[in-house]
């Protein structure tokens, strides 16, 4: 690899992630070398299919980081180090082991009742548009989008709502790939969890953690501790991403701007366009190939690093030649797939909060428009992450009582 390969950081990755992705398809193909932060060398998956493949086949594309041949090289300061260095979590783990652990997860979250979640997102929702609604302005990703999913994924883990300010500035810590504290922030996050794994062990209660305590699989403390940072990290930075990224395009696309006023049916419209065009979780660290092949036309080595490109393979002119927005499509590889995707029934919770909350906004602030224009808003330096520094809004001031 050279240093003509295509970065998957820097400015041209922030500024059109999408346009950059179009030119590595165009140089390379399906699969192709790209360098990561530090100009750590690994292989973009980017094709729909080549992507179906590698998530499909656990045993050549494997999850367990240990594998990887590139850990001579790399600084134990690296940005992105938080998501592949080895542990316990359920992230790493292969074979009977994952589907023991991941069974345990869908079972607790199965339990989770989605329209009390929905209503006690739409309470969480008014509560907070109460607190600007009568200044005729605000700032949703910080004090809206940001707030409500991790509220929503402490009360599913039994948590009190002062425990989440915290939380959610070390969570976006921790996701920071540009940020220098990120492990820091990442073991604060930890401990956390340690804490309330331990508290629910004393006094369990109608929740997930204490329902992965007494499930079956006969799961420990660590074990816990570790997938529930999983399950909060996902609620929180893909449904607020997903929120967020909505909300903008439902402001800035005609199609959608003139079904503000009362256009629930729209919003569900606009959630699935997100994960095709837009979609929060941007790219994923990822698989190790563990024996050579060959994916994509590229010859691939034990060992090597695999990031999945779900942006990239969402974009892929196979699968957008047939619309795959139109009638509702949800073949998006959005919360990736095979048996290391997003456990079921997660995505479905993350739509009940993501939905809930576009429409509670939209709701109570009818007229709501951007503060700036649309090409000045920023995004998040993030190789995973396709997510708003900011969403500046203003409305018509609403009198709270």
């Amino acid at each position: 690899m050279t240093e003509a390969l295509a970065k998957l950081y820097g400015p041209q990755f922030q500024r059109d992630p999408g346009a950059l992705y179009e030119d590595i398809r165009r140089r390379y193909g399906p699969v192709a070398p790209v360098l990561l932060e530090g100009d750590v060398p690994a292989w973009f998956v980017c094709g729909y299919r080549e992507l179906h493949q590698v998530t499909t086949d656990a045993q050549l594309f494997a999850r367990d980081t240990r594998r990887w041949n590139a850990w001579d090289r790399i600084p134990d300061d690296w940005p992105l180090m938080a998501y592949v260095v080895y542990n316990r979590s359920i992230m790493f783990t292969e074979g009977p082991e994952h589907r023991r652990r991941a069974t345990a997860i869908s079972d607790a979250l199965a339990s989770v009742d989605q329209f009390d979640l929905g209503a006690h997102c739409e309470r969480i929702a008014d509560q907070l548009i109460d607190k600007f609604a009568g200044s005729g302005e605000a700032e949703l990703m910080s004090q809206y989008a940001e707030r409500i999913p991790l509220q929503a994924a402490a009360v599913m883990c039994g948590m009190t709502e002062a425990d989440t300010p915290g939380l959610v500035a070390d969570l976006v810590a921790s996701l920071d790939s540009t940020g220098a504290n990120s492990m820091e922030a990442f073991d604060r996050v930890q401990e956390t969890m340690r804490v309330l794994v331990e508290d629910k062990r004393e006094l369990p209660g109608q929740d997930v953690p204490s329902a992965l305590l007494a499930d079956a699989a006969n799961l420990t403390g660590e074990e816990i501790r570790l997938d529930l940072l999983l399950i909060l990290s996902a609620a929180h930075q893909h449904t607020t991403n997903w929120i967020g990224n909505t909300i903008r395009l439902m402001l800035t696309d005609d199609r959608f701007a003139t079904n503000l006023s009362g256009g629930r049916a729209s919003v569900g419209d606009a959630l699935n366009e997100v994960l095709w065009h837009d979609t929060p979780t941007q790219n994923y660290i990822g698989r190790i190939a563990t024996r050579d092949t060959r994916l994509g036309g590229q010859r691939i080595r034990t060992g090597d690093l695999l990031v999945l490109g779900l942006a990239a393979a969402n974009a892929d002119p196979h699968v957008q030649a047939a619309d795959p927005g139109a009638g509702g499509n949800r073949a998006q590889m959005s919360f990736g797939h095979g048996e290391h995707g997003c456990p079921y029934p997660a995505p479905e919770l993350a739509e009940t909060i993501a939905k809930t909350s576009v429409e509670v906004l939209l709701d109570r602030l009818p007229d709501l428009t951007l503060a700036v224009p649309a090409e000045a808003l920023n995004w998040r330096a993030s190789v995973w992450m396709r997510a708003l520094t900011a969403l500046p809004v203003t409305f018509t001031p609403t009198y709270v009582p």
